[in-house]
């Protein structure tokens, strides 16, 4: 599932999710081209995933980002990196 968040809006709703594992991922895509530019593989623009799992080489595995839904309440908190 995808989406588009304006630079303005700090948060987005997923309603009606069954219960279960999920991870997230969040992209700055700062020019619009709808993917992660990189340099070398190093990513030249804003990213960040659901747990804020440490970052090495590539995105994290899924069980590093994955966080169980077992409310409509449940949060989470996305912490954006920049690479300059």
């Amino acid at each position: 599932m995808t989406r588009s968040v304006p630079a303005t809006q700090h948060g987005i709703r997923f309603a009606a999710l069954p219960r279960g594992d999920y991870a997230v991922a969040v992209i700055h895509d700062e020019n619009g081209n709808k993917k992660l530019d990189t340099f070398a593989g190093i990513p030249r623009e804003g990213f960040g995933f659901s747990r804020n799992p440490v970052i090495r080489f590539g995105p994290p595995r899924f069980a590093a980002a994955r966080f169980t839904l077992q409310s409509d309440a449940e949060e989470q908190q996305i912490r954006m990196r920049y690479i300059l």
